[in-house]
Parts: structure tokens; sequence; C-alpha cells
């Protein structure tokens, strides 16, 4: 039902957008009615109004269909920071049919939240025939919060006529947020890729909690409602209802803990316009200071204490997989160095934290090593001694030795220490969060199971195709399923501030740890 694939070959995603949406208008408009498909306007459904490509549609105060209000839950909370942790929060959920008035109630204590505040919705609607979905129309509502005080705790609920969170029979949808410090303190993030719907994504989301992270870098590749991953065509078995079961899993997580995602080859969704994020931006309200908000929704920077943490969107620069290659024309690569020069001058940020989805070094049987990064990435990360890439795609943990001209500069093994200002920068593939796991060619090492190799034979996607490697710099691996947790420990000028990375596996235990240490500004 998508793109002739000899047509799709020949197509950019943003062509092959166009070509959906001509083909369901013809469609609805040669059957004259026989079978109506529908619209969204306004957050309202239209029948039998011909469709156009699924869009999101805004509105702060929609009118809705004739449901009580009572009788409409919300669900799949999830966080998100603004451009400034300290004081700005978007707080997003779902409802399963429109609602009236939309709003959040938030306040330092579970008995007052009496500051009430307009929701924004944003509807997705996905007609049947785009794959696996049925006729389909998802509604997603977006706080925004401005003005919240550093490292203040809140307490939110939130609602729609008819239902009121502040309700004592409601108090327990309540939920809270802590909003960044303002001076650097101690704190954990943890981090993983490739996720999807399913028990090992529910396991490891249950483990997170545990872990008490100030927030959770998601490396991509998010729910797999599109499961082909190619981007050149829809895939038929694309299902937008797996969205909801997807928010529903993570909210027990993330409705606590800011969820901040990059964007990977299976969250490019060919239906949806530009670019196949226009249900991202459905979805999703992130930090909007990336050089391209239109082509490139997933490219943002924030800080956290002495932490800068940039999201980059590797599918702008993937030799392997091409659907989106070259939309940011550069801008994205520009505008890294910069955001890299900005944070190396501030007194203020000492680490440099950098997550995204294709990986810059690894050896997995499955993708392996991504040129693009290589290329066009690496060069900038050596020459402003990033302290951390975090990536996913490969569905394993793998991490690298110290790398810098891409060779092994420091041995770094498990409980060892890098210094990134003179000797390069350690690469962490962190996909195995909960989708079917892929294979190495070289046997497992871990902590507790180490079985050290001089060298792995790899390969690496470059433009003209795959190119064989043998490689020395691959130091763990571990073939299951695991996330990372990376604490912060900040220290006075001149004194050496940490970061200590630790791999974990879904059932708890560490299989992987080492440090970042850099002097303090």
């Amino acid at each position: 039902m998508g793109v002739p694939e000899k047509l799709a070959e020949r197509m950019s995603m943003a062509e092959q957008h166009e070509y959906l949406r001509a083909k369901f208008s013809r469609r609805n408009m040669i059957r004259g009615g026989a079978v109506t498909l529908g619209a969204v306007a306004g957050g309202v459904f239209v029948p039998g109004a011909v469709a156009q490509a699924a869009t999101p549609t805004r509105a702060t105060a929609p009118s809705a269909e004739k449901v009580d209000g009572a009788l409409v839950a919300p669900f799949g909370r999830h966080l998100a920071y603004g451009n400034d942790p300290r004081t700005e929060m978007t707080v997003s959920w779902q409802v399963p049919t429109a609602v009236k008035k939309p709003y959040i109630r938030i306040g330092a204590h579970p008995w007052d939240l009496s500051r009430k505040i307009e929701a924004e919705v944003r509807t997705l609607y996905t007609p049947a025939g785009v794959g696996a979905s049925g006729d389909h129309t998802q509604y997603y509502v977006h706080a925004q919060l401005t003005h919240l005080r550093p490292g203040r705790t809140y307490y939110y609920g939130v609602g729609h006529a008819g239902f009121d969170p502040a309700a004592p029979h409601l108090l327990g949808t309540l939920g809270t947020f802590t909003t960044a410090p303002d001076r650097a303190e101690p704190f954990t993030f943890t981090a993983f890729g490739d996720e999807g719907v399913g028990y090992h994504g529910l396991a490891n989301d249950a483990l997170l909690l545990g872990q008490n992270p100030a927030f959770h870098l998601h490396a991509g590749d998010i729910a797999y409602a599109d499961p082909s991953g190619g981007g050149k065509k829809e895939d038929t078995g694309f299902d937008s209802r797996i969205w909801d079961q997807f928010l529903a899993q993570t909210e027990t997580v993330a409705k606590q803990v800011p969820w901040m995602p990059a964007y990977g080859n299976h969250d490019m969704e060919a239906w949806y316009s530009p670019n196949g994020y226009g249900g991202e931006d459905a979805r999703w309200t992130l930090p909007d200071n990336g050089p391209d908000r239109k082509n490139l929704p997933g490219v943002y920077s924030f800080v956290y204490g002495n932490t800068a943490v940039i999201s980059l969107d590797a599918n702008d620069i993937s030799f392997e997989i091409p659907a989106n290659l070259g939309i940011s024309g550069g801008t994205q690569t520009k505008w890294l160095e910069g955001q890299l020069k900005k944070f190396r001058a501030s007194r203020d940020v000492d680490f440099v934290v950098i997550f995204f989805h294709h990986c810059a070094y690894c050896t997995s049987t499955a993708h392996a090593s991504e040129g693009g990064v290589r290329q066009e990435w690496v060069p900038l990360f050596e020459k402003y001694t990033v302290d951390l890439v975090i990536n996913g795609h490969n569905h394993q943990y793998e991490r690298t030795d110290v790398i810098k001209g891409d060779a092994v500069s420091k041995k770094l093994p498990i409980g060892g220490t890098a210094y990134p200002e003179t000797e390069g920068v350690v690469y962490v593939t962190a996909g195995a969060a909960g989708r079917s796991l892929y294979a190495f060619t070289a046997p497992d090492s871990y902590e507790g199971n180490e079985h050290e190799v001089d060298s792995v034979a790899s390969f690496i996607n470059l433009k003209d195709g795959k190119q064989n490697e043998t490689v020395a710099w691959s130091r763990v691996r571990y073939l299951n399923y695991s996330f990372l947790r990376v604490d912060v420990t900040p220290a006075s000028k001149g004194r050496l501030t940490t970061l200590t990375v630790r791999g974990i596996a879904e059932t708890g235990a560490e299989v992987d740890r080492f440090t970042v240490a850099r002097r303090a500004k």
C-alpha cells in the first residue's frame, strides 16, 4: 500500500511523502464516499473529508466529540526539558479521544495545585491502509512550563473538562518532576537506545527508576512503529498505534524523569511530513535551540549542572540508510561545532556528552560503524575533547578503548580512567534496551567474564558500500539487554571532576565501569 520499491529507491523522504498524500487523496475522491477516510482539523475528527498527509494540527482548546470528559483518562505522560532545564519543563500526555479544555495543574504540594495552565493539543491522523494502521487519530497534549525555580520539586496533574486531577478520587494520578539546580551538584543520568515495546524494554524501564536519574537519554529507534527502518518507503508493517503502547509502557519512568530522545532510522515514518518527522513533532516537545527546527527536530542541546548534553540526528549523515542523507545541507555539523566551541569556553561547563543513533565505532555483525559519523563528526569530537559519545542502532552493549585519530590512543580496561583533554574519546554503544539482540564476531568480554582479544573483524558503512576492517579498539562486549548509568561528580576549580560510567544489565548486574576525568574550571 506504500511507494513501489523501485520508485522509492529514486525518491527522497519528502518526495515519498508527497506521493503518499496524492495517492490517498486520489483514492478517496475516486471512491466518492463509498469508503470515507476522514481528516483532523483543530483537534476534531471530521468524517468524509479528503485525507491529507498526516501533519499534526495544533489547538489550545479544541472542540470535541460528544464524549463525557469524566470518562476519558489521560495516559502516556512524559517529560522533557525546555532550553533551560533549571526553569523550563514540558509535560506531555495522550487522551484516547478528543477532549475539551485540556490543562495542567501544578504546585509545590499535592494539596496545593491552584496554578492551572491551558495545554496544547496536536492531533495526528493515520488513515486505514497506511501500513497495518487502522483508521486512527491520536491526540497528543503538551503543556510548556516556564519561570520555574531551579532545584525545585513540583507536583502536577493533567486533566480536561470533566476530569480534574485535583479531585480527591484522582489524586493518585499526580506526578512530580524536579528542575535542574542552578549550581554544580552530583547527579546521575541514564541512557539507552532501540527500546520498542515488549518485556525487555519494560524491565529496563523498571530498573531505571532505581537509579534515581535526573534525566534519561534515548539514543534513537524509540517505539518501532515502523519496523522496516529504511525510511525509503512506507513499510507494510507500520502501525501508528504502537506509539500508544510505547508511551504507556514508559510512563512509569517518563512521568517523573525527563525523557530526552534523539531520532534513529526507525523514527523516520514516511507517511508524516516533513522528512518523516511529522509524527515525532506531534509526540514530543523538545528544546528548540537546534539549527533547523523543521528538518532536524531532534537536534538540540541543554546544560545540567556542569554537564552539557548534545542530541544529534545521524540520519542526516548516514551512508548506510540514506533516506534523509544531507537534509541539513551541512548546517547540523556547523551548528555542532558552534555548540562545542561555546561549551568549551563556558566557565560553568566541564563535561560535554553527545548522543545520537548510528554508531561511530561498533563491531556488531548487523550495522557495525557508520562512515558518515567518522567523516563528519569524529574530527570535531577529538578537536573539542568530547568526554563521552553514546550511540544505539546496534542491539548490544559495546565500549571502546580511548580513540584518537581512528586508532587506540590508550587501552581502557574495566575500572580504568580516561583523560579526554589529552588522550581522546570513549564511545559506548548502548542499543540493547529491548529489541531483539544482534551478534559479535568476537567473544563477549565484560566485567567478571573478560576475554581480551588483540583484534576484531568488522566493517564500516561508506558512501560506496561496506568496507571490511580489523579493529583493536573493541574493549567491552556484552550481548544481552542493558542500559547505561552515568554518575557526575563535580569538583572545585583545578581538582578532578569525574563521570563514572557503568553498563548495567537487565538483571541489575554491572557489566562495565570506567571513569572520565578532567580538571574542573
